[in-house]
């Protein structure tokens, strides 16, 4: 929308009359400012400056060349093998550039398919176990100390109650029991046996336990609602939330101590059972969403990330067959792509994809969990917890072994080295070629210095022909063989450069006398 701006009423200007006094407009096009108002006059340039930033632009300019004369070539030049001592030099070093050929293109190969195993973000399903059980305190029937003689039933106590909810991954709890029993059976072992006591396997450090997934892994936020006591009192129903802090990825190593944790646990006054329920919201990287029923029905999915969602309709265009065949980026709408493609098109438009899907995202649902805290006395003789199972995702056991891979620090300090050694290679490569240039000069003139004198010579002649622009067609030869001789159509005369040469030698004015 364009700015609505103010009007105004142009004014007359009545006109000057011949020779009168103009002023000069102050300020320029815009409003009129003062002298003093603002740098309006910069400070000059005094010569050192100007020389300094001279020879700053010349050492630039140095360094421009420099980089530019950079030798890249790391191959040897051939016939390089007839002027080595030993034959088997050159050959060594060949077979060595195509095994490091070999070994970059391998592992370009191997980290480009370590990157996309790891963009694609394998998910596999666990079982998450929680628990939820509570305790109380000070509950009538639990205080035995009041005296019934004297009267007097008040007390400074209030009944209360605490409520624990834990969670474990039913791999990760066995996987720890079987821990535990194997020092156990170590320990009984070596008190059973005193001379295994001096054995190395006694003295070997323990390998450090890998960083198993905790329950807030697992959750960005949890809420704990109450439903209304009976009894109607104020404040018993504060429902209790926590929050996972911002900018704490799924599985992360170093997290807080308040995104970190196996229990969580809070304690509220009460002396009378509650129902409350416990909403669990789910944390993933990347984030995953629930499909509105017209997208559910064109992909087939229940529960995507928007990525897959987006692969998986540009599946369904690709399947069906609706992408337009002249313009490639358009796309037909059937009767179930109208439900998510505005109504008012015909035809979608492929790189609005994510655009059509963005109203069909909603936020997954939390988990809810139900349960009825007891402060009974009954119950309390034997309690025993609540327990749901969760189906949770956790990252692919690989991606946690193929991550230093890519995000190894030592990567770049390495590659900078790799990238020194190519460059002195490839200097010292230059520096063999020129020596293979000079010993072939000097071997030729050897064998007939009378004719490599004159060739040379005559090479010499052409080039500097070629620098004055006053070589001739034919390499500076005369025209005057068999070839230039014969005519037709197969002969040099019907080649283009013996047309071009001759409309220009036409085209070229005639000296005047």
């Amino acid at each position: 929308m364009q700015p609505q701006y103010r009007g105004y009423t142009p004014q007359h200007v009545p006109p000057r009359a011949a020779g009168q006094h103009v002023p000069q407009r102050r300020g320029g096009i815009g409003p009129m400012m003062s002298a003093s108002a603002g740098p309006h006059h910069s400070m000059p340039i005094t010569q050192a400056q100007i020389n300094q930033q001279h020879h700053q632009q010349q050492q630039a300019n140095h360094l421009a060349k420099l980089r530019s004369r950079k030798p890249t070539d790391k191959s040897l030049p051939d016939g390089v093998e007839e002027t080595l001592v030993g034959s088997d030099v050159a050959a060594a070093y060949k077979n060595l550039r195509d095994l490091e050929r070999r070994l970059d293109a391998t592992m370009t190969r191997k980290r480009l398919d370590i990157v996309d195993s790891l963009s694609r973000n394998a998910k596999r399903y666990k079982t998450l176990r929680i628990w939820i059980s509570n305790t109380v305190e000070d509950q009538f029937w639990q205080n035995s100390s009041l005296n019934v003689d004297t009267f007097d039933f008040t007390s400074s106590l209030e009944s209360s109650y605490r409520v624990k909810i834990e969670g474990r991954l039913l791999d990760d709890e066995y996987d720890l029991e079987a821990d535990e029993e194997a020092s156990k059976a170590g320990e009984n072992a070596g008190d059973d046996d005193k001379m295994e006591t001096d054995t190395p396997s006694k003295n070997k450090t323990k390998s450090a336990p890998a960083k198993r997934s905790r329950l807030s892994h697992f959750f960005k936020a949890l809420t704990v609602d109450f439903e209304r006591p009976r009894s109607g009192r104020p404040g018993s129903e504060t429902s209790v939330e926590w929050k996972k802090p911002d900018r704490t990825p799924a599985g992360a190593a170093n997290l807080p101590a308040m995104a970190d944790f196996d229990e969580f646990t809070f304690k509220r006054n009460g002396d009378e059972n509650m129902n409350i329920t416990i909403s669990l919201f789910r944390h993933e990287d990347p984030e995953r969403f629930e499909l509105s029923p017209e997208l559910a029905e064109i992909i087939d999915m229940r529960e995507a990330t928007r990525q897959e969602a987006v692969m998986a309709l540009w599946d369904y265009i690709k399947l069906m067959n609706l992408q337009e065949d002249e313009e490639k980026r358009n796309f037909r709408c059937d009767d179930l792509l109208r439900k998510i493609v505005p109504r008012d098109r015909e035809t979608g438009y492929i790189p609005h994809l994510n655009d059509y899907l963005t109203p069909h995202l909603r936020p997954l649902p939390p988990i809810k969990l139900p349960y009825t805290i007891r402060v009974d006395e009954e119950f309390h003789k034997d309690p025993k917890p609540t327990i749901y199972d969760v189906r949770v995702a956790v990252d692919d056991p690989l991606r946690a072994k193929l991550l230093p891979f890519i995000q190894n620090p030592q990567y770049a300090a390495m590659l900078k080295e790799v990238a020194v050694l190519d460059e002195q290679l490839a200097t010292l490569v230059q520096a063999v070629a020129h020596s293979k240039a000079k010993h072939t000069f000097l071997a030729s003139m050897a064998q007939d210095p009378v004719s490599f004198v004159k060739a040379w010579l005559s090479s010499q002649k052409r080039d500097v022909e070629v620098m004055m622009g006053e070589a001739t067609r034919g390499g500076g030869e005369d025209a005057t063989g068999d070839e230039w001789r014969r005519g037709g159509r197969d002969s040099v005369w019907a080649t283009p450069n013996a047309r071009e040469s001759v409309n220009v030698l036409l085209s070229k004015q005639p000296m005047r006398a």
